[in-house]
């Protein structure tokens, strides 16, 4: 059986072939998206983050409780919340939330552009940091070493405003890696000594030829053409269906206008209703086909991954 074009059938490619799915092993990583709202409106976002944009709503300290209950309850082997946007610090719950999530004894993970929404928590991030140490881990987005290809993406005036906040982490000692794009093709040891350069300039403690300290991610266009995988391509590609973000993961979001919040199979898809695995964690537990070109680009072969145990 042939479809016509690919991407269009969950369990079939468009060759008629097998489509590869990922069985969830275990679900070590929760992702919260806190809301789509954001003090940018970057020119390649994958969730297409604005001023303006609150397709999906902020989430509320109450509803992250009823998914960190869960997590107990069903007695999963959770070990990291993972948390997004948008830009999270936007979030009014933002704090309570954080607090929630360490108290109860998870790592936790935050992804920020490190401007001003982050810095107005001044007191309220040294407060958890000396509270809970290492165990907050602040990610930030610095799209390149370079100010001009960083406002490319993210606008004018929102350089120097991300190095003053990166600055202010560093000096005090907060655990922080940084997340960089790979969108203008430069070989990975070039983009790492230019990263390298930029932040021995500012003195901010990151090791950028540490894979972890600096995450370097693969490009998500819809519209480039990539291969469809089949269950044949692990063995051809010597890739583990294992270690896929969705074998670990599951991201909560509330859309707009809808009453209950939902359980997506993945940080990059939070849009897509057939990613939408219901509405509770267990509900979320079934296998993901991987038909949509993120999986391919990003997961498969690009090596994508969002949390600090898969990087």
């Amino acid at each position: 059986m042939k479809t016509e074009t690919k991407f269009s059938d969950p369990t079939i490619t468009a060759t008629g072939e097998k489509r590869a799915w990922v069985d969830l092993t275990a679900l070590k990583t929760l992702w919260f998206n806190t809301g789509t709202l954001c003090n940018l409106a970057c020119v390649n976002c994958y969730i297409e983050s604005t001023p303006k944009n609150d397709a999906l709503v902020y989430l509320t300290h109450g509803e992250v409780i009823t998914y960190l209950n869960e997590i107990a309850k069903e007695d999963y082997p959770t070990e990291e919340i993972g948390i997004t946007g948008g830009e999270p610090f936007m979030n009014p719950d933002i704090i309570p939330i954080i607090e929630e999530c360490l108290e109860r004894g998870f790592k936790l993970l935050v992804l920020t552009n490190a401007m001003r929404p982050m810095m107005k928590y001044e007191d309220d991030l040294l407060r958890l940091k000396d509270t809970y140490a290492s165990a907050l881990t602040l990610r930030i987005s610095v799209d390149h070493f370079k100010r001009e290809r960083h406002e490319e993406e993210r606008g004018p005036r929102s350089w120097e405003p991300m190095v003053l906040g990166l600055k202010w982490l560093s000096n005090h000692d907060f655990t922080i890696d940084i997340a960089g794009r790979t969108l203008w093709g430069e070989e990975e040891s070039e983009l790492r000594q230019g990263f390298d350069t930029f932040l021995k300039q500012h003195n901010i403690k990151i090791d950028a030829h540490d894979k972890k300290q600096l995450m370097l991610f693969p490009e998500m266009d819809e519209n480039v053409p990539v291969p469809e995988i089949t269950t044949a391509c692990w063995g051809i590609l010597n890739v583990d269906p294992d270690d896929m973000m969705c074998a670990s993961s599951r991201m909560v979001v509330k859309r707009k206008g809808d009453e209950k919040l939902s359980v997506m199979a993945c940080t990059l898809l939070a849009y897509d209703q057939q990613f939408n695995m219901g509405k509770s964690l267990k509900e979320a537990s079934k296998a993901i086909h991987l038909n949509h070109p993120h999986c391919s680009k990003f997961c498969v072969l690009g090596g994508g991954a969002c949390s600090i145990s898969e990087a």
